[in-house]
C-alpha cells in the first residue's frame, strides 16, 4: 500500500494547525461563519492576574472537643469549597491557616464581580422549616401590627400634602404611579367619574365623595379606611350623565392593607420547631403519579427530628403543612394521616435540575461551626494586566530566541522543530481556552505560576527535538541513508525522551494531588505542556520530517548541520 503523497501530509498538517489556531485565537481571519461559541472563548486568569477577592474568617472552635477539632476544621474547608465550587468560578483558593492557637479559613476568588453574593454564598445556610396553618385570630393578630404602619405612612401622605403644600397629582404619581401614566398630561387625563352606588367595595370613600360637602379640587381632611386599603381622597368636577344622575369625579393615594391576598400564601403559616437543624439528609426521588414520573426531593429527619414530624402530623391532620426553603413557600401538601419514620416529600412541580439543586443545598447543610469575616481585600486586575503583559512578552521573546538557536544550529530540522514549537504554544492556550466550556471543576485557570510551568514545558519540548535530531546526525555519520537514519533516531530517543518525560508527570501529579492554589496551577500547567511536548516532538515533528524527507534532502546533507562522517572529515 503506497504512502499518502507528501502534499496531502502538509495540507493534512495545515488544517490540523488551522483548528487548533481558531480555538487558541478566537478566529483565522479567511474562515467564514465561525460559531459564536468560538469566538467567545477565552482564558480564565487566576487571582493574580484578573484581580478578584481576598477573605479572611476565623474559626470558633470554642464548642468543638479538642479531639474533634481536625475534623471541624477539615469539614468547614470542605463545605465552602463546594459552595464556591458551585459558585462558577474558576480555581479558587481555599485553605486553612494557623496564627498561634487560631485558626484561619482564607478565600481566594479569582474574576469576581458580585462580592456581596459571594460572600453570601460563604456564609448562607439554606434554611428548610416546616410550618402549620394560622387560626383567623392568629392571621389577624399578625397584620394588625403591620398594618398600623401602614396607616401612619398615609396619615403623613396626607400631611405632605395638607401642610406641604404638594400638589396632589405628584404624590399620587410616586404612590401610586399605575394610576397616573407617564405619558399622558394633566389635562389629557380621563377623569374617574362615580355615581352615588358605585363604589360597592369602599362605602368610606362613597360617603366622604357625597355626604362631606366637598368642592371641587379640595382634599378630605382624614385618612378613609376601607376593606383594601387607607386613602387620601380628593373630589374632582361634578356633571349629569345621561339620565340625569350625579356622577363626581374622584382621585385616590392607596396604601393597601397587608393581608394574605398581599402577602401571599406564606402568611398563611406559622413557624415551628421542626427546621433544617433536624435533617439527616435529601434526595431526589421520581414517584409515578397518574402513570407519570415527577421529580420531589426527599427529606430524612433525625430521631429528634422524627419526633417532632410525628406531633406536627398529628395536630394537622386533614390541614396542610407549608414547607419552607429560605422563607419562601415551595409546597404545601395536606396531610391525610400521622407519618411515622420522619420522612417528608418536598413537592412543588420541580424541573429535574430544579429537584437536584434543592437536594444539593439542603445537603451542603450549615458550618460545622461559626465563622466570623476578619478581613476582605479586593486585588484589581490592572496589576494583574501589568503582570500578564510582562510575562507573555517573556515568554514571547524566550520563545522566539529558542526557535532562532534552533534553526541556526539545526538548519532544516530546526526549521520543523520551531514550527512544532509553535504549533506546541498554540495548542497549550486552545486546551487552556477550551477548558471554560467544561463543568468549573475541569476548567484549567491561568496564573503566574502557570505561565512559569508553560515555559519550563516549552524547554522540554526543545530538549526533545534535540536528542532526537542528534541521534538523527549520529546515524548519518554512521553511513545510514536519510530515511534509516530518520527512522533510527526517532526509535532511539524514544527511550530517553519517555523516561524524562515521565517522571516529570509523575512529579506533577503528586503536585496535584498533594499541593493547592499556585502550585497546582503550576503543577496542572506543566504536566499537560509536557504531554503537548512528548506529542509535537515525537508524532508532529516526526509526520513532518516523513512527509519532507526525499531526495533532495539526501543530495543536501548540509541542510542539516555537521553530518560529514569520520572518513569525510579526516579528508
Amino acid at each position: 500500500m503506497k504512502k499518502p503523497h507528501s502534499f496531502f501530509r502538509i495540507a493534512a498538517a495545515f488544517i490540523f494547525f488551522c483548528v487548533v489556531a481558531v480555538s487558541a485565537f478566537g478566529r483565522v481571519p479567511f474562515i467564514p461563519n465561525q460559531p459564536t461559541w468560538v469566538q467567545n472563548l477565552d482564558l480564565n486568569l487566576g487571582l493574580d492576574l484578573s484581580g478578584g477577592l481576598h477573605l479572611e474568617y476565623s474559626l470558633d472552635l470554642s464548642r468543638v472537643e479538642e479531639s474533634q477539632i481536625q475534623d471541624a476544621v477539615n469539614a468547614v474547608q470542605a463545605v465552602v469549597e463546594r459552595r464556591i465550587n458551585a459558585f462558577g468560578v474558576g480555581e479558587p483558593l481555599i485553605q486553612i491557616a494557623q496564627r498561634g492557637l487560631e485558626k484561619y479559613l482564607i478565600v481566594e476568588i479569582p474574576g469576581i464581580s458580585d462580592i456581596e453574593e459571594a460572600k453570601n454564598v460563604i456564609t448562607r445556610t439554606p434554611f428548610l422549616e416546616f410550618r402549620e396553618e394560622r387560626s383567623e385570630q392568629e392571621i389577624e393578630e399578625f397584620f394588625a401590627p403591620l398594618n398600623v404602619v401602614t396607616q401612619e405612612t398615609a396619615a403623613a401622605t396626607l400631611e405632605r400634602i395638607i401642610a406641604g403644600g404638594e400638589i396632589f397629582e405628584s404624590v399620587q404619581a410616586e404612590i401610586n404611579p399605575e394610576t397616573v401614566p407617564p405619558e399622558e398630561s394633566e389635562e389629557e387625563r380621563e377623569l374617574n367619574y362615580v355615581k352615588r352606588g358605585a363604589l360597592v367595595g369602599a362605602p368610606e370613600i362613597e360617603r366622604v365623595l357625597f355626604d362631606e360637602g366637598l368642592s371641587e379640587g379640595e382634599i378630605f381632611g382624614e385618612i378613609v379606611e376601607s376593606d383594601l386599603g387607607y386613602h387620601v381622597v380628593q373630589r374632582g368636577s361634578e356633571r349629569l350623565d345621561e339620565g340625569g344622575e350625579l356622577e363626581i369625579a374622584i382621585e385616590l393615594i392607596t396604601l393597601v392593607k397587608r393581608s394574605v391576598r398581599t402577602d401571599g400564601a406564606g402568611a398563611l403559616y406559622k413557624k415551628t420547631e421542626l427546621t433544617g437543624e433536624f435533617l439527616k439528609g435529601a434526595q431526589v426521588t421520581y414517584p409515578h403519579v397518574g402513570g407519570v414520573s415527577r421529580p420531589e426531593v426527599t427529606v430524612s429527619f433525625n430521631s429528634e427530628g422524627a419526633r417532632l414530624f410525628e406531633e406536627l402530623t398529628e395536630r394537622n391532620v386533614g390541614k396542610t403543612i407549608a414547607i419552607a426553603v429560605d422563607d419562601q413557600v415551595v409546597s404545601a401538601p395536606v396531610v391525610q394521616e400521622v407519618l411515622y419514620g420522619g420522612t417528608a416529600q418536598i413537592t412543588g412541580n420541580f424541573t429535574i435540575d430544579e429537584a437536584k439543586n434543592l437536594a444539593g443545598r439542603l445537603n451542603e447543610g450549615a458550618l460545622p461551626v461559626p465563622i466570623t469575616l476578619e478581613s476582605q481585600q479586593s486585588i484589581e486586575a490592572s496589576l494583574g494586566e501589568e503582570a500578564l503583559r510582562v510575562s507573555v512578552v517573556a515568554g514571547a521573546f524566550g520563545l522566539l530566541f529558542v526557535m532562532i538557536y534552533m534553526v541556526f544550529y539545526y538548519r532544516f530540522f530546526g526549521v520543523v522543530a520551531a514550527l512544532a514549537i509553535a504549533i506546541y504554544a498554540t495548542m497549550l492556550i486552545a486546551i487552556i481556552k477550551l477548558s471554560s466550556l467544561l463543568p468549573s471543576n475541569f476548567t484549567i485557570t491561568l496564573t503566574l505560576s502557570g505561565i512559569a510551568g508553560m515555559i519550563l514545558s516549552i524547554g522540554m519540548a526543545v530538549d526533545a527535538n534535540i536528542l532526537i535530531f542528534e541521534r538523527i546526525k549520529e546515524e548519518l555519520k554512521r553511513g545510514r541513508r536519510l530515511k534509516h537514519a530518520v527512522h533510527e533516531g526517532f526509535e532511539r530517543a524514544w527511550s530517553a525522551i519517555r523516561d524524562g518525560n515521565f517522571s516529570t508527570i509523575i512529579t506533577s501529579l503528586i503536585l496535584i494531588i498533594i499541593g493547592t492554589g499556585f502550585v497546582k496551577g503550576f503543577a496542572v500547567i506543566l504536566m499537560i505542556g509536557v504531554l503537548l511536548s512528548m506529542f509535537t516532538a515525537v508524532v508532529l515533528v516526526r509526520f513532518a520530517i516523513d512527509a519532507m524527507c526525499g531526495a533532495w534532502l539526501e543530495k543536501n546533507l548540509w541542510l542539516l548541520g555537521n553530518v560529514k562522517s569520520k572518513e569525510e572529515s579526516k579528508r
